[in-house]
């Protein structure tokens, strides 16, 4: 098990090695050089990143485009469901540092969808060989990973909860949308990259993870 999570493939290595570089050297950015300037980069962090998920796939056929393209639309509907009437997820609003907008949800918001389903669904695979099992331990990966972003999203202009504080309906809702697309990536996506996907997982929680403590300590 252990050695599905290390790079095999050159394309692999030079993938993680990229995604670290990047992530680190947000993180420094953010911290101690130009705040703004490097949150203005997250779109293309994030469309680069995406690029390296698909780079990384080992068979891309139209099984794997249904699965980006359900976890794609039921995301985006999703979120203009919880923006425009703040159903499921709350009332919140997004800021400008996450690109265009559709119905006042970032396009990127979608492809962020498909990135999060598809690296935790990966990882939930290694451990999980039945599908709602592995869908289940997904889903969970994707509401602790938003757990720990809630506390910075503001901060980094991402986006904002009417009341400041995420409500506790948008964490059941993660989970309860967040399942049917795992299932559906556990069923259609047979070939899955695990080693990408766990050190992208592993870089998002640590990204994230210290700004929330940084923040805690402020």
């Amino acid at each position: 098990m252990r050695n599905v999570f290390i790079p095999q493939t050159n394309t692999a290595k030079i993938s993680v090695g990229l995604i670290w570089l990047f992530h680190f050297s947000g993180l420094l950015g953010i911290l101690f050089i130009d705040r703004e300037l490097f949150l203005e980069t997250t779109p293309v962090n994030l469309f680069i990143t995406i690029i390296l998920l698909f780079v990384n796939l080992p068979d891309v056929n139209k099984n794997v485009m249904l699965a980006a393209g359900v976890a794609f639309v039921v995301g985006m509907g999703v979120e203009l469901l919880g923006v425009n009437y703040g159903l499921i997820f709350g009332q919140y609003v997004y800021g400008d540092n996450l690109g265009v907008k559709v119905g006042g949800v970032p396009l990127l918001i979608g492809a962020n969808w498909v990135m999060l389903t598809f690296i935790t669904g990966a990882v939930g695979a290694v451990f999980f060989k039945r599908a709602a099992f592995a869908a289940a331990f997904g889903a969970l990966l994707m509401v602790l990973l938003d757990l720990v972003i809630e506390p910075v999203a503001p901060k980094f202009d991402y986006w904002e909860f009417a009341n400041d504080t995420a409500p506790l309906s948008n964490y059941i809702g993660w989970f309860l949308v967040a399942f049917p697309i795992q299932w559906v990536y556990q069923t259609q996506v047979k070939q899955k990259d695990q080693a990408f996907s766990f050190h992208l997982v592993l870089i998002q929680f640590l990204f994230f993870g210290i700004f929330s403590l940084v923040q805690l300590a402020s």
